[in-house]
């Protein structure tokens, strides 16, 4: 596979763990394991009860979608989410305020239904309001119920919450949808949080901050060309909100319920794909007809909008009746739908240089409906049916259609202060076979410093053996020698290419590392997930605001180095191979005395040291890690398999030798 050193590595050598003498902690064997991946990294996929029957349903009606997207082949092609919308509660809530399924029409319960559709490799998706009823008035909504309701969707099962916006009391959207994420995540249960907001309030701006991996654009869609053109029309300018567990949603699929024709049901499948939009089916699965099918599980257009950059595609031509639409591919490639809202068939062009490619000698087109392969000087044409969309992935010849790599987005490592000018150097290697294209390249500086020249650099192509260096002056900008703190130089790089097991490309980010022994803590990191609350830096993990936690004490050891967590959490930093190891002692702090935990330290992605399961009263373990050659490490605690409630956790002198 392709070797992107910093997130993707080379074999590294697995490191020790020593276990305190009284033994309460055990070595475990180091083997490779991925690092934890972000929730909704790609565009949700699944279907929807709402848009076929309504509050028409019952378990049956669920357990058939879930039968039919394993046996029709969607679950296959990448649709996971099989999602019950509104009306499956009963109209009040029981006498001690829980939210309970409709006895009539779910009378097996909600977690029942979980287990079946997750017996067949499925996940499961509910429906409720931030509002004190829901949008169909049949059952309670969860306004001011947010926490009770997260936490018997998370004892049900469920991995899915679409959480809609009728009945709101006025009361401010981003508070209500704010209390929801909280309660969600509280859970401890990996749950896909989906705003269902309308775009009132341009939830686009706000929906990543209360917790939200998806959030609609519009209203609601329905099953004709004006209203599918309507909410098509509200996405022009909302591609820079999209990435990565973070998704613009111009709402669910109208494909085969009727009332488009196969040629629209088409152009709305191609654009949905285009514009990574959530791919939430909305039909009867179980009696779909063929046509219907291609359209669902067209595997060309789910790799467009499942591609691991997650960069959404925008509209870059609008004549009339006439539009281009593009989308940069993680290979180097672009996708174009030529897209014709007219009534008659017309003739629709484009060219390379318009979507986003480079000059070439040539260019490889695959047709996305029929998978044809051409090749063309530069230039596309198709004649394109009224109401219809022809879609092409273009590619230079010498580039072939390659599976997704890594988006690298990583943090320079500054310990200390300085009040003199300091170089940063980005370098990118192509040790492969193939050409490597690699996008914008940024420094960011701290406060009070400026880069000599330009912060943003553009890499050119990248052939293989070769390589591109760029390095930047960063000096203070008034001349007064204050000393400022450096923080975090962060590098922004995609690197496109073929993912192969003989295709290996790396990328190396050259900062100023300080030899001899470091203290972690004091280091900017890349990333950090924390089950509650933000982490901490020599502190406990305390409750919720940034520095309310106490000394970190592990069974009486009082330590003033460290970070205090809470599972499930995830610390990332940056090496840049440079240094040699790891030295920490980790357990349960003292503040709690319930809880457990494990640990993990990660080096690019493979086990380099763990833990067995802490409980309170234990003694801090000593973690060693040998981290020759590793570009990023992971600080990783998970719960004990018991939730994580009371999971208040220390890394304590967290020691690096470089």
């Amino acid at each position: 596979m392709r070797r992107l050193v910093g997130l993707l590595a080379a074999t590294v050598a697995a490191g020790t763990i020593l276990a305190n003498p009284a033994g309460a902690v055990s070595a475990v064997a180091a083997t490779a394991q991925a690092a934890p991946s972000t929730l909704a990294d790609s565009p949700p996929m699944g279907w929807n009860s709402w848009n076929k029957f309504n509050c028409n349903i019952n378990e049956q009606v669920i357990r058939n979608a879930a039968d039919a997207m394993v046996s029709t082949g969607m679950k296959a092609a990448g649709y996971t989410y099989v999602n019950i919308d509104d009306c499956w509660a009963e109209h009040d809530r029981d006498a001690q305020g829980k939210l309970v399924a409709n006895h009539e029409r779910f009378p097996s319960g909600i977690k029942a239904l979980a287990d079946y559709v997750h017996g067949k490799g499925l996940k499961l998706g509910i429906y409720t309001s931030a509002g004190t009823m829901t949008c169909a008035n049949t059952m309670p909504g969860a306004l001011d119920h947010e926490q009770a309701d997260a936490q018997i969707f998370a004892d049900w099962g469920v991995d899915y919450v679409k959480y809609d916006n009728c009945n709101n009391q006025d009361r401010p959207a981003i508070d209500r949808y704010k209390a929801m994420g909280d309660a969600l995540k509280a859970t401890g249960r990996p749950i896909v949080y989906a705003l269902c907001e309308w775009g009132q309030n341009k939830s686009w701006l706000w929906g990543k901050d209360v917790g939200g991996q998806l959030w609609r654009t519009t209203g609601d869609i329905s099953d004709n060309w004006s209203s599918m053109l309507s909410n098509l029309d509200q996405q022009v300018g909302l591609e820079k909100y999209a990435g990565p567990g973070a998704w613009n949603d111009p709402d669910m699929l109208e494909v085969g319920n009727g009332g488009m024709t196969d040629t629209e049901y088409r152009a709305h499948f191609a654009l949905w794909s285009l514009l990574n939009a959530p791919l939430i089916a909305g039909n009867d699965l179980a009696s779909m007809s063929d046509a219907t099918k291609q359209i669902l599980t067209n595997k060309n257009l789910i790799a467009v909008d499942q591609d691991w950059g997650g960069v959404q595609g925008h509209k870059v031509r609008d004549d009339g009746d006439l539009e281009v639409w593009t989308k940069p591919m993680s290979d180097g490639s672009s996708t174009v739908v030529l897209f014709n809202r007219g009534e008659t068939t017309a003739a629709i062009s484009s060219t390379a240089k318009e979507i986003g490619l480079g000059s070439a000698r040539d260019y490889q087109v695959r047709e996305l409906w029929s998978n044809a392969v051409t090749e063309s000087t530069g230039t596309l044409r198709a004649s394109v049916p009224a109401h219809g969309a022809a879609v092409y992935r273009v590619s230079p010849s010498k580039f072939p259609a390659a599976s997704p790599a890594t988006t690298l987005s990583l943090s320079a490592l500054q310990y200390t202060t300085a009040d003199k000018p300091f170089t940063a150097t980005t370098q990118l290697f192509n040790d492969g076979s193939t050409p490597v294209v690699a996008g914008q390249v940024h420094l960011d500086v701290p406060s009070g410093w400026v880069v000599s020249g330009q912060s943003d650099a553009r890499t050119p192509l990248v052939l293989p053996g070769k390589s591109w260096m760029q390095t930047w002056t960063v000096r203070p900008q008034s001349p007064t020698g204050t000393s400022v703190a450096v923080k975090a130089s962060a590098h922004y790089l995609t690197v496109t290419g073929p993912k192969t097991a003989t295709d290996n490309a790396s990328l190396a980010i050259a900062a100023e590392m300080p030899s001899g022994t470091n203290a972690l803590s004091k280091a900017s990191w890349i990333s950090a997930a924390n089950g509650w609350g933000p982490v901490e830096r020599d502190m406990s993990n305390g409750e919720q605001a940034q520095g309310d936690g106490h000394p970190i004490t592990i069974h009486g050891a009082v330590f003033t180095d460290g970070f205090g967590v809470h599972a499930p959490s995830d610390v990332r930093f940056y090496l840049g191979g440079g240094c040699k190891s790891l030295d920490t002692l980790a357990g349960l702090d003292d503040e709690e005395n319930q809880g457990s935990v494990s640990f993990q330290i990660l080096g690019d992605g493979k086990l380099l040291a763990a833990t067995d399961v802490f409980r309170p009263g234990m003694p801090a373990a000593h973690l060693q890690a040998d981290l020759a050659g590793v570009q990023v490490i992971d600080l990783v605690v998970t719960d004990g398999g018991d939730g994580n409630s009371y999971d208040h956790a220390d890394w304590a002198r967290p020691t690096l030798t470089c």
